[in-house]
């Protein structure tokens, strides 16, 4: 299981560690105590989360909020992995974007791509790439 510290979550979030912390202490988030008694994430509750958030940052007609990047790497945590006899669809959750790449299953597999590991997609063109970070 992948977790993750508050100044990780916050960073795959795109807010502030005091964010993150303000999020766990009103329950809004859950988080544990590791083996040297500093809060964690789990990566699933972290992926739960994001989507959670960024259906927030959505109006109510699904527009977004305003938030660009004119980068074409986009950290994140994948939210979703389904997988097919020879496909398999990724979601990344990165800030309020969600991006869905279309891979081979055995890519999915190499990569050991699971719900809650950060993850990067790169966007080149019509193609996402996804890197392990």
């Amino acid at each position: 299981m992948h977790s993750y510290t508050i100044g990780g979550a916050a960073r795959l979030l795109g807010v502030s560690p005091d964010t993150v912390r303000r999020w766990a202490d009103a329950g809004r988030i859950p988080t544990r105590r590791d083996e040297t008694g500093k809060r964690a994430i789990d990566g699933s509750d972290l992926a739960a989360f994001s989507v959670a958030l960024a259906a927030e940052a959505n109006g109510p007609e699904g527009e977004e909020t305003g938030y660009t990047t004119a980068r074409n790497a986009f950290p994140g945590i994948i939210t979703a992995v389904k997988l097919g006899d020879v496909a398999a669809q990724v979601e990344i959750q990165a800030g309020p974007h969600r991006l869905v790449s279309l891979l081979t299953r055995e890519a999915v597999e190499e990569l050991g791509l699971t719900v809650g590991m950060e993850a990067v997609a790169r966007v080149k063109a019509t193609n996402v790439h996804i890197d392990r970070a």
